[in-house]
């Protein structure tokens, strides 16, 4: 069972869209796709919404998304062609605890892309991609702890550079040096996955079935 997994060091950098743009690229594949989230604090990862009921039952919460409106992330990968979905909730930090139902998921499957960082710790994938937008400061711990072990950076470019080794980030304390042997591939949004990532997916994914 091939797997995916798509990475980024912040929020709103785009890992949505390359999960539902592989999916879509590559349908073929039959995907299952997971999206995994971990809540602060005063959060419910049953819901997502404020809670003041921090309990044992509310640390957990595994669902199958059914929707195809694309309304939330899991219903965009539904809606890219993927054959399941699912949402994983969490409170920050015990993802552990969500690893055995994940891996119940897992069996069977067919392919599999996962959206997370902090999956990296419990799961050695087939393949690791990560997001980088040198426009965006914050950077994601989980992001940089992982990104020696990312198999191709998908770098936003400036459309005023010509090069992306001539963008400044306004990361600070971040370096690229982790991941300059590795593929980079340089994406413009709207379009998060281009016809050389789509390839690059392909190909890396060929081996592992062989």
């Amino acid at each position: 069972m091939p797997t995916i997994v798509i990475g980024g060091h912040s929020r709103n950098v785009g890992k949505t869209s390359v999960v539902a743009g592989i999916i879509s690229a590559l349908p073929d594949l039959h995907w299952t796709a997971i999206k995994i989230t971990q809540y602060g604090h005063g959060i419910c990862s049953a819901n997502g919404e404020a809670c003041d009921c921090v309990t044992a039952d509310h640390s957990l919460a595994v669902s199958e998304e059914e929707s195809r409106s694309g309304d939330s992330d899991s219903s965009r990968y539904l809606l890219a062609g993927a054959n399941h979905s699912w949402w994983v909730r969490t409170q920050q930090g015990q993802l552990a605890e969500a690893m055995p139902r994940v891996r119940k998921i897992l069996v069977g499957a067919q392919n599999v892309i996962i959206e997370s960082n902090s999956v990296m710790r419990f799961l050695k994938p087939d393949l690791y991609l990560t997001v980088l937008d040198p426009g965006t400061a914050d950077f994601k711990a989980s992001a940089q702890m992982f990104l020696d072990r990312a198999d191709a950076v998908l770098l936003h470019s400036s459309r005023e550079k010509r090069d992306w080794r001539d963008q400044q980030p306004s990361w600070k304390k971040v370096s690229l040096k982790l991941a300059l042997d590795r593929s980079i591939f340089e994406i413009c949004p709207p379009n998060y996955v281009t016809r050389d990532v789509v390839d690059f997916v392909r190909e890396r994914l060929s081996f592992v079935r062989e």
